[in-house]
């Protein structure tokens, strides 16, 4: 019976042993997708997969898909740590009635966006949608034609930083939105963001703007609200109904650097705008022209 025994527990053992063995060869480290791709492929450079969700699952944690060539990827929700690189190919996402991207990983996972086009075809709601993790990186990326936000900062408990560079949004109700969420960092650098609603809404914490144009916007171009800071350094905020505001009272904070806001050709009515007991705090450095009602900032920063 002693023998019997052992014998079970052996091959117990060898059956979990090869289980999580198939397991662990089931996800690689680096995945691919291609045009012409199977989602029942194992998703290898020989045999690729067709659509980032079908090859999210193949891809171990802190793993990376790659594109091999033009492809209508597919939207994904990402759970872990992980990078999606599009560089050198038309890697697109087409999000019609839906979201592009969903980030929903864990407290410490760094998630990074490469060299990805996404459309909303004029229907979809949020291009990239942060609502947990450690960081976001977004590089290279063009998203477009959404009804809700380009980029959306959903995450408003713990905390979990943004940075988006060289990044093109237009035709969105919101082109970037941080979270509402005191412990919120994002930097937004290189962008160029057009013919939304609002162009950069600080929602909460810290958002620092650098090398950035924001334009025609009907409504705000860069705000501030509810505890937000947002920093704005030699970037350009152009063809706005406003410009720039401080939109909450007493909160809210921006600071100006280096920067030109101009509201003219009919379109702008108001330069920057000032909530009662907001702040728009100035280096003194910045041009603003071409608005019916200019507005000043209220507080100077004085250089160190």
């Amino acid at each position: 019976m002693k023998s019997i025994r052992f014998t079970i527990n052996l091959l117990a053992v060898c059956v979990i042993c090869l289980f999580c063995s198939s397991m662990a060869q089931a996800q690689a480290t680096r995945t691919w997708v291609s045009g012409v791709g199977d989602d029942a492929n194992p998703c290898s450079r020989t045999a690729p997969c067709k659509t980032f969700a079908g090859a999210i699952s193949k891809t171990a944690p802190c793993g990376e898909i790659s594109v091999l060539d033009p492809c209508g990827c597919g939207t994904v929700d990402i759970t872990k740590a992980l990078t999606i690189n599009g560089d050198g190919t038309r890697a697109g996402i087409l999000a019609a009635n839906t979201n592009g991207i969903l980030v929903t990983a864990g407290v410490n996972d760094v998630v990074i966006l490469r060299s990805l086009s996404i459309n909303g075809a004029c229907s979809g709601l949020t291009g990239i949608k942060f609502n947990s993790g450690k960081h976001l990186h977004i590089e290279n990326c063009t998203i477009y034609d959404f009804l809700n936000f380009g980029i959306e900062g959903a995450n408003t408990t713990g905390s979990g930083s943004t940075h988006i560079a060289n990044t093109s949004i237009t035709n969105t109700g919101v082109g970037i939105r941080t979270a509402n969420n005191a412990n919120t960092k994002a930097t937004i650098d290189g962008c160029q963001i057009d013919r939304s609603a609002f162009g950069i809404d600080g929602f909460g914490g810290n958002t620092t703007v650098t090398r950035t144009v924001v334009s025609n916007m009907s409504s705000i171009g860069i705000v501030a609200e509810n505890t937000a800071t947002v920093t704005i350094d030699t970037s350009s905020v152009e063809y706005c109904t406003t410009g720039v505001s401080a939109f909450t009272a007493t909160t809210s904070k921006v600071n100006l650097r280096n920067s030109i806001i101009v509201n003219n050709g009919g379109v702008g009515t108001t330069g920057i705008s000032i909530a009662a007991g907001a702040t728009v705090a100035s280096t003194q450095d910045n041009i603003n022209i071409g608005s019916a009602t200019p507005g000043a900032p209220n507080a100077v920063i004085v250089k160190q």
